[in-house]
């Protein structure tokens, strides 16, 4: 068995697709020798980056998701139907950009799925790190998602809560404000309609202390952000 089908294997093991962290961690009980060498990753990485270039056997879906030539994605307009989607494609994208900015990432959803791939295939991190206080942590780790740096001790640099309803948009302020110490930025994420409450949150105290860390983004903006970072990572291979 060749490298190729042994990544192939992977995808078929997980319904058409895998994402990085799927592919390294598994794809040895085909190839038992693909982790042998210092630099393994990076073998697998050229291998699958030489066959999207052929396009042979796989496809690149996401920026750190791959599926099988002939996966059949979800369209965008059918998830835009579906409340639960969204707010779970909505997450995923949150994480995708967070990887590909060299984050390690969060999230609180661990089950729900982007790209048919549950969230906890995507992150870096499945536990949150206990950069402060226990009880402040218990709060924090209901954030939707959260990007945190790389160094030894990791702190939270930006967490973004997606408002699927109106009625949610005060607890994710409460609970991003829990970590308002630490030099974190804010991103609440919603329908464009949700952005006049939002307006409404920031200007009222504690908030509008800091404000300017505080940031709305609309659906629609970062689905464009990672549609673009995906076009441009694309160029890479084909």
């Amino acid at each position: 068995m060749t490298k190729v089908d042994a990544i192939r294997k992977v995808l078929e093991d997980h319904n058409g697709v895998a994402s990085w962290e799927i592919i390294y961690k598994e794809a040895r009980k085909y190839y038992p020798a693909i982790d042998k060498s210092d630099k393994w990753k990076e073998g697998i990485r050229g291998v699958l980056y030489r066959d999207l270039k052929n396009k042979k056997n796989f496809k690149k879906i996401g920026l750190g998701v791959f599926a099988l030539i002939d996966f059949k994605e979800t369209p965008l307009e059918e998830i835009k139907e579906d409340r639960v989607k969204m707010h779970s494609y909505i997450e995923g994208i949150c994480i995708e950009l967070g990887n590909i900015e060299n984050f390690n990432t969060y999230t609180a959803d661990q089950s729900v799925k982007f790209n048919d791939l549950q969230l906890r295939d995507l992150v870096t991190l499945n536990v949150m790190p206990k950069f402060t206080y226990d009880k402040i942590i218990s709060e924090v780790r209901r954030i939707d998602v959260i990007w945190f740096n790389k160094n030894k001790y990791k702190f939270p640099k930006q967490a973004y809560e997606v408002i699927e309803s109106l009625g949610t948009m005060e607890n994710a302020f409460s609970r991003t404000f829990q970590i308002s110490d630490f030099t974190t930025m804010f991103y609440i994420v919603g329908k464009p309609d949700f952005e006049r409450k939002f307006n409404k949150i920031i200007a009222r105290k504690p908030y509008n202390e800091i404000y300017k860390r505080y940031k709305f983004i609309s659906y629609d903006t970062i689905i464009e952000l990672y549609n673009k970072t995906l076009e441009r990572e694309k160029l890479k291979f084909y």
